[in-house]
């Protein structure tokens, strides 16, 4: 009997224990959930439809990692550069910050592009490389914003050209990660997403950093971009491989299209790209100026003069949210129209976008302001899906990945120039609108006939590969 009854109090204890146990596993799982639930249904959407096969899906994630790093740069260098003193001042900050980190850039764009062609076997390497250095200058700039130091414009000049150069290799890459029956615009469109949804969740996360201290959206950055690091090695061998590719020529000309181009250069390998795809470029470098514009003038114009019953942070912030979820929405349309008739796409588009600036310089208002960045944002995203689907339908596949990273690095370019534009103008909102409808009738009535001659021919220019 004392057996039984010992026997029956082991089972009561062990009974116990067990219970607890397994209740103490239950409240683990389900703290546990949300982040391995989350973690799970992310890797499921950016895997999705062969992506993880191809080795695309691994891009979409780097590329969120990218987006969010950036971010938090952006919050850090802002909070410095820009709130933390009065207006006149800041514009003379910025100003500043213009000219030693942009100015230097606007001469470095031209040489990535090709500097990259050159370097095809390496670019795993390169992306990893942009990651770390970004690393490592975040926390060579937290050190300045600490203690006042100069090093902060050069540390910001490295930071821009790392992000550059790995936008770059990012739009090489693309092309190489493809599923079956999966177009480059529905991978761009999907690689964009990612980093738009990227940055609007880590932007109000390194506010909240920046609240406890100034340096800590930059250790915030250093941590995200070692993990970039990492990630950028578990990109498919593949990305690496430059087997049946050369380099392309932004040029569309006869005497490129069918002279003897071979002998002519200096360079041998460049080829040309085809006039729709140069036509298409030009109203996208458009837009990106237009884009440059609006965040270094509209920076400076809410500050000094907010929307309504609004502080200057919250102004830019509608202004800021309005943009992203105008890009947003053009990434989710370019991807559902599939890239049909991309040349009147870009027309169109670029045409809204004008329509827009033009009312909102007429009527100039806090409501305007708001669709014009959200119009702009729209633009942005569908006229660039446009122009990858131009690339992909014009360029022969030899060449196609270069064409790719030189449009990227004219884009660039064209932001930077739209920047420095913009922290010259006068605040003058309406005077701002109309510069603003100049630049992008600029670039609309320049490409505007040769898009729509491409468009009515409806044929494949064939552009020579010799």
């Amino acid at each position: 009997m004392n057996h039984v009854a010992g026997a029956d109090r082991g089972s009561v204890r062990g009974g116990g224990s067990g219970r607890v146990g397994g209740a103490v596993r239950a409240v683990g799982r389900a703290l546990h959930f949300p982040v391995t639930g989350t973690a799970r249904g992310i890797r499921k959407a950016t895997h999705a439809h062969g992506a993880g096969e191809s080795g695309l899906g691994k891009l979409i994630e780097l590329h969120a990692v990218n987006g969010a790093g950036d971010v938090m740069i952006t919050v850090a260098l802002a909070s410095t550069v820009f709130f933390s003193v009065p207006t006149d001042e800041a514009r003379g900050r910025v100003a500043l910050y213009l000219a030693i980190t942009m100015a230097p850039f606007t001469l470095l764009a031209p040489v990535v592009g090709p500097l990259l062609d050159r370097l095809p076997h390496g670019r795993r390497a390169a992306m990893a490389a942009a990651m770390l250095t970004r690393a490592l200058l975040a926390l060579i700039i937290s050190g300045a914003v600490a203690g006042g130091g100069l090093e902060l414009y050069p540390a910001a000049l490295g930071v821009l050209v790392a992000s550059r150069a790995y936008g770059v290799v990012r739009s090489a890459v693309v092309p190489r990660l493809l599923p079956p029956r999966f177009s480059l615009v529905k991978a761009n469109s999907r690689v964009t997403l990612a980093g738009l949804l990227a940055t609007g969740v880590a932007a109000p996360i390194g506010a909240g950093l920046h609240a406890v201290g100034d340096p800590w959206p930059l250790y915030g950055a250093f941590v995200i971009f070692i993990a970039g690091t990492f990630l950028s090695f578990s990109l498919p061998p593949k990305v690496d491989s430059a087997k049946g590719e050369a380099r392309a020529l932004l040029a569309a000309d006869e005497q490129h299209l069918h002279g003897p181009y071979r002998k002519q250069a200096r360079r041998p390998g460049l080829r040309t790209v085809g006039p729709a795809v140069t036509h298409a470029l030009g109203a996208n470098a458009a837009l990106r100026c237009l884009s440059g514009f609006l965040i270094f003038f509209l920076a400076f114009l809410l500050r000094e003069h907010p929307l309504t019953g609004e502080s200057a942070a919250v102004s830019l912030g509608i202004v800021g949210v309005a943009a992203g979820a105008g890009n947003a929405l053009g990434t989710a349309v370019g991807a559902w129209l599939k890239a049909r008739a991309p040349e009147i796409i870009i027309v169109t588009v670029v045409a809204v976008v004008l329509g827009t600036a033009i009312v909102a310089a007429l009527f100039f208002g806090a409501f305007l302001v708001a669709c014009l960045a959200a119009v702009a944002g729209f633009g942005q995203a569908l006229a660039k899906l446009s122009l990858d689907a131009l690339i992909q339908r014009d360029v022969p596949e030899l060449v196609r990945t270069s064409a790719f990273a030189r449009s990227e690095t004219l884009l660039q370019m064209a932001w930077v120039f739209g920047g420095a534009i913009g922290i010259v103008m006068p605040l003058n909102g309406a005077l701002g609108l109309v510069v603003a409808a100049a630049i992008v009738a600029a670039g609309w009535l320049t490409t505007l006939r040769g898009l729509l001659a491409s468009a009515r021919h409806g044929t494949r220019p064939r552009a020579r590969v010799a």
